[in-house]
């Protein structure tokens, strides 16, 4: 009996390690960091070049033909702002 919850104590903590990032967020989630509309502005700018970037690198050698239909129209939506 001592040996099976030795080995649950020690899955237990090898599962709390792997996972403590989750965990962290889950029970203390990040407060919104934009103080001002300037960097709200910014900070979404920055999320929408990330994205627009990765839709890119997806297109490869054929240009957009690489592109499902769902990722062509939400290039579209961000080109457009």
């Amino acid at each position: 009996m001592t040996e099976f919850l030795i080995l649950a104590v020690t899955v237990l903590a090898v599962l709390w390690f792997f996972n403590r990032e989750k965990i962290k967020q889950k029970f203390f989630p990040e407060k919104e960091k934009n103080y001002t509309i300037d960097d709200k502005f910014n900070s979404e700018k920055r999320e929408r070049e990330k994205e627009i970037d990765h839709l890119l690198s997806k297109m490869g050698k054929n240009g957009i033909n690489d592109l499902s239909a769902k990722d062509r129209k939400r290039l579209d939506e961000l080109s457009k702002h």
